[in-house]
C-alpha cells in the first residue's frame, strides 16, 4: 500500500471515529451533569437566596423596533426584588430608540443609552456595564425573552463561589413556524445544551450563550471587559475570564426564548460568523499549548483543533469521492461512499438518534412537549 493510500486509510478511520467518540463523551459527561440537575425543583420553583445583590440586564439593540417592546417588556417581568434593566440603542436607523425611549418614560426600573453610531454588540454591553453600580450583569439579545426565574437560578452561583465570574443559561428556539426553525429546537438540544452539559462535567465550557450570561462586572472589568474586534464576543469573553482563573459555569434552569435564522441564507450567515469567530478564538489562544499553567484549557483547544482538522478531511473525503467516477484515484480503492449507511453509516446513524433521543429526555425538564 502507498503512503497516500494509508495516509488516506488513516483519514478515514478518523472522519469514522471522531464524531463516534465525541458523541459517546458528550452523552457520559451530560448523563453525569443531569444527575445532580434533576435534584433541583421545576425551573419555576427557584431556591431563595441568602441575599439579593443588585443586578443589571443588559440589552443591547441594534435595528430591533419589532421587537424591543416584547423583550423589554419580558425583562422587566423579572422575579427579583434588587434589579434594573439597561437598554443600549446600538446607532439604529430605525425605530428602536424612540421605542425604547417611550418604554423608559412608562418604567422606572428601565434606563436607555443611546449610541450615535452602531459599535457591536461587545461595545454595547460595556457601555450598560459602565452606566449601573450593579456587581452583577445579565446579558440577552435584543430580540430575546428572559424567563422570570432566571436571575435568581443564575445568582445562586455567584453566591455560592466567589471564583465563578459568569454562568450561562439555556437558551430555548421560539421560532418554529418553519422545518429550518424546528431543526434547530432538535440541534439546540442535541448539540449545544448535551455539550454544555458535558463540559462542564468534565471542567470548564468552551463558550458562554451570548444570549444569556450573567457576569460578575469585577471580574470582566480585570479582563478588559468584551473585545469589539472580535465575530463572537462570547466565546472571546469566555476564553479570557478562564485565563484568568476565573470559573464559568452552565445553569440549564435558566431560560430565555430566542429568535433564530428561518432562511438558508440567514442560517448561513450566522453558522458563518459562528466559524470565523471559533477561528478567531483559536488563532488568539492557541498559545495555551505553550502554558503548562494554562493546562486546563488543553482539552477545549484540543477538541477545536480536532473538530477542524475533521471538518476539513470531512470535505476532502467528500470531494474526492465525487471525483473518482471522473478520475483514476487508487488511493480509493478501500473507500466506500461518506454517504450511504453501510456498516459504519448505520452505527453512526443509530449513535445520532440515541443521542438525539437523550437530549430530548433531558430537555423534557424545561419543554414538556419534547419528550
Amino acid at each position: 500500500m502507498s503512503i497516500i493510500a494509508l495516509l488516506w486509510a488513516y483519514a478515514i478511520k478518523f472522519v469514522f471515529y471522531y464524531p463516534l467518540f465525541m458523541s459517546y463523551l458528550w452523552m457520559v459527561g451530560a448523563i453525569i451533569f443531569y444527575w445532580k440537575e434533576r435534584q433541583d425543583p421545576p425551573y419555576q420553583q427557584p431556591a431563595t437566596l441568602p441575599e439579593y445583590p443588585k443586578v443589571a440586564v443588559l440589552v443591547p439593540c441594534f435595528n430591533e423596533g419589532d421587537n424591543a417592546e416584547e423583550t423589554i417588556s419580558h425583562a422587566l417581568q423579572l422575579d427579583y426584588p434588587n434589579f434594573e434593566v439597561i437598554a443600549i440603542n446600538d446607532g439604529s436607523s430605525d425605530n428602536t430608540g424612540e421605542v425604547l425611549d417611550r418604554l423608559a418614560a412608562q418604567h422606572e426600573k428601565l434606563r436607555v443609552v443611546h449610541l450615535a453610531q452602531n459599535q457591536g454588540k461587545a461595545m454595547g454591553l460595556q457601555a450598560g456595564s459602565l452606566m449601573t453600580d450593579a456587581e452583577f450583569l445579565i446579558g440577552i439579545d435584543g430580540d430575546a425573552l428572559l424567563d422570570p426565574h432566571a436571575a435568581k437560578w443564575m445568582m445562586r452561583h455567584f453566591l455560592e463561589d466567589s471564583t465563578v465570574a459568569a454562568v450561562t443559561g439555556n437558551p430555548r428556539i421560539r421560532t418554529r413556524s418553519t422545518l429550518l426553525g424546528r431543526i434547530q429546537v432538535g440541534e439546540f438540544s442535541s448539540i449545544v445544551g448535551m455539550i454544555k452539559r458535558a463540559q462542564r462535567t468534565f471542567g470548564r465550557l468552551f463558550t458562554v450563550s451570548g444570549v444569556i450570561t450573567a457576569f460578575r462586572k469585577s471580574a470582566v472589568h480585570q479582563v478588559d471587559y468584551w473585545s469589539p474586534n472580535m465575530l463572537t464576543e462570547d466565546i472571546d469573553i469566555t476564553w479570557k475570564l478562564q485565563r484568568a482563573g476565573w470559573d464559568v459555569r452552565f445553569e440549564p434552569n435558566a431560560l430565555v426564548w430566542i429568535l433564530m435564522p428561518e432562511t438558508f441564507n440567514g442560517l448561513w450567515k450566522q453558522r458563518l460568523r459562528w466559524a470565523m469567530g471559533g477561528a478567531q478564538v483559536l488563532i488568539k489562544n492557541i498559545d495555551v499549548f505553550f502554558k503548562p499553567k494554562l493546562n486546563f484549557l488543553w482539552p477545549l483547544m484540543l477538541e477545536l483543533c480536532l473538530t477542524l482538522v475533521w471538518s476539513y478531511l470531512m470535505l476532502i473525503m467528500a470531494v474526492m469521492w465525487l471525483l473518482h467516477f471522473v478520475f483514476t484515484i487508487p488511493a480509493l480503492a478501500i473507500v466506500s461512499s461518506p454517504f450511504l449507511p453501510y456498516g459504519s453509516g448505520i452505527l453512526l446513524g443509530a449513535t445520532c438518534l440515541i443521542q438525539f433521543a437523550l437530549s430530548k429526555w433531558m430537555d423534557s425538564r424545561y419543554e414538556p412537549s419534547l419528550g
